[in-house]
């Protein structure tokens, strides 16, 4: 059977009526419809043909980038180093795992001894402390990086919600409840809280002296202000907004008796707050005091005979833990930390060796002909 297409149509190269196709319809029919196309539009993106800078790596380029890298990076690390160990620090373990140890007769202390265990330790600085003095706590193989650790807490009890004092979030089990009352605060992190209590002497002609250990500004200005908040009502009566409530299993007294001034009392005590702030790796310290320096013509602490006394209340030995007492100054890159500046002189000094090695490469092979003679 013969079909007859009219001009127009010869000439556009289809018939008007389209070629059925089967269930019906048509494609490129009579209607005008746009012919579907998966084709990139003929644009410079789409099409790839923008602009584009390949860095082509020559010995002009590479050479001087490794030699002046090394030129820069060295006396930074340098310089990084010296700051570092121009800090003062010093550390006292009082674990009490040597049988000669002071703290020795604590070791095996339990979380609700009474009266807890004290120990003394003495110690001479050889050197003075010039600038403020920080003092930290230390523990080592204590995982507080756990993830069923770090859960173990409820931000909207501590940010002072009123609903969540009550009635904790069950992230806290299992010290969310006791003798079916919510313990305040919830959670491992806070029922694990650090509390041995550390006082700092001089010692001068048998006679001791106290050193002032300042217990505030310790903590974050956000953590103080902003997450950690008392619930809301009357807050010079603590014991009534955390009427209903109970301690947390380990500690000796409840929340609001962690500190006899109120604005450091209850989830805002700065003590709890650094603790509540979770270590990455087991072995950490945190700060617990600051010693100010009064006298810009004396310094913070003078070399000589000082003592520690310990109210031992803090077990690790179960866990075969360790505790430190640290004092240090810091200077403007923060506490002493040589690592930085080891990293940045061993980077240096590997791309300057780099750029000798490859210097002398190119000198020996650069010019050399690299075409090869084909035989006829």
């Amino acid at each position: 059977m013969a079909v007859n297409y009219s001009a127009k149509e010869e000439a556009d190269g289809h018939p008007s009526g389209g070629v059925g196709v089967p269930g019906g319809g048509a494609v490129g029919g009579g209607g005008g419809g746009a012919v579907k196309t998966r084709k990139p539009d003929n644009t410079a993106f789409k099409q790839q043909r923008l602009p584009a800078w390949q860095p082509i790596l020559t010995a002009g380029t590479v050479l001087p980038a490794f030699f002046i890298i090394g030129l820069i990076f060295i006396p930074i690390g340098i310089g990084i180093f010296v700051t570092s160990n121009n800090i003062r620090e010093y550390e006292i373990d009082y674990t009490g795992t040597e049988p000669s140890s002071p703290c020795n007769k604590c070791l095996n202390v339990s979380w609700d001894s009474t009266p807890p265990c004290t120990c003394t330790i003495n110690f001479t600085l050889e050197h003075s402390f010039e600038s403020n003095v920080f003092m930290y706590y230390g523990l080592s193989n204590f995982y507080q990086n756990h993830r069923r650790y770090v859960k173990s807490r409820d931000d909207s009890q501590l940010n002072g919600d009123n609903s969540s004092l009550l009635n904790p979030s069950k992230e806290c089990e299992p010290y969310r409840m006791n003798e079916d009352k919510p313990i305040a605060p919830c959670g491992a992190i806070a029922n694990s809280m650090f509390n041995d209590t550390l006082e700092l002497y001089r010692i001068d002609n048998d006679t001791r002296t106290p050193i002032t250990l300042i217990k505030k500004g310790i903590a974050w200005w956000t953590d103080k202000n902003v997450k950690f908040r008392n619930p809301t009502g009357d807050g010079n009566n603590l014991t009534a907004l955390f009427q209903g409530t109970t301690k947390p299993v380990n500690w000796p007294k409840p929340v609001y008796m962690l500190d006899s001034e109120p604005d450091n009392n209850g989830f805002i005590n700065e003590d709890f707050i650094v603790w509540m702030r979770t270590a990455a790796l087991p072995t950490f310290r945190k700060l617990y005091r600051l010693i100010e320096r009064k006298n810009n013509l004396q310094p913070t602490l003078q070399a000589g005979k000082y003592s520690l006394d310990i109210a031992y209340n803090y077990p690790v030995h179960s866990f075969d833990g360790r505790k430190r007492m640290i004092l240090s100054t810091i200077s403007w890159m923060g506490g002493k930390n040589p690592f930085l500046g080891i990293a940045y002189i061993t980077v240096g000094s590997i791309c300057f060796f780099l750029g000798v090695v490859l210097l002398i490469i190119h000198h020996k092979y650069g010019n050399r002909n690299t075409s090869a003679d084909i035989p006829n």
